[in-house]
């Protein structure tokens, strides 16, 4: 069994990697395998960060697939809230992470195949509606531009949350945390299939990871 060498919370402060993690996470970041010493930091002082986090009335939560992040209880901290952009962006590329042939290519992908499949699910117009809904008129010149701007926002939003890793050009990295997005389908013998069902349907975008009674334009994580 691991032996802990933190024995005292304020061993864990006085690290030099407390300061920045306790950021990341208060920020609604998700910290994973692929963050190597970060990670293995927090898992190291998990018994003692559980009981310092709930001081502010958060839980220190482990997925079982490999990553921690912080789920407010209470109202002493604030919650980063999601767009829905982000929701639908984000259970596309848990959709995506799912599939094989994102694992056999190492979970890296394209945006341009998140566009598509977006597409795809859900229409042109509806995905208009979907990510700026404050769009009254379509328009067919601009709207494949806008469906990429927004998507590219959304991107941005994610990775400062630890869901993907935007890379040179237009390449992702699909990360551990993206399996959140798809809580809604664990257990289920075709999780893929289900989950492009929600998309498809909308019912993506109402449901939040962790909290399913926001509303959608601001759905909490």
């Amino acid at each position: 069994m691991h032996e802990s060498a933190f024995h005292q919370l304020e061993e864990v402060i006085q690290d030099s990697l407390f300061p920045v993690i306790d950021l990341a996470l208060r920020a609604g970041r998700h910290v994973d395998r692929d963050d190597g010493e970060r990670y293995a930091f927090v898992l190291d002082a998990q018994s003692l960060l559980e009981s310092f986090y709930r001081r502010y009335g958060c839980e220190l939560i482990h997925a079982s697939d490999g990553f921690f992040y912080l789920l407010p209880v209470g109202d002493q901290m604030g919650r980063r809230h999601l767009t829905a952009g982000e929701m639908l962006v984000g259970q596309t590329l848990a959709l995506l992470y799912l599939e094989p042939t994102t694992v056999q290519a190492g979970g890296v992908t394209q945006q341009s195949v998140v566009v598509a499949r977006l597409a795809s699910l859900v229409g042109e117009r509806e995905l208009i509606k979907a990510l700026n809904p404050r769009r009254r008129r379509y328009d067919e010149r601009v709207a494949q531009e806008t469906v990429r701007t927004e998507i590219a926002k959304a991107l941005r939003g994610l990775e400062s949350l630890g869901f993907v890793d935007l890379e040179e050009g237009e390449q992702l990295r699909l990360r551990l945390g993206l399996l959140r997005f798809a809580e809604a389908v664990r257990g289920l013998n075709e999780p893929a299939d289900a989950l492009s069902g929600l998309i498809a349907e909308g019912k993506a975008v109402a449901q939040t990871p962790g909290d399913e009674d926001e509303e959608p334009e601001e759905a909490g994580i």
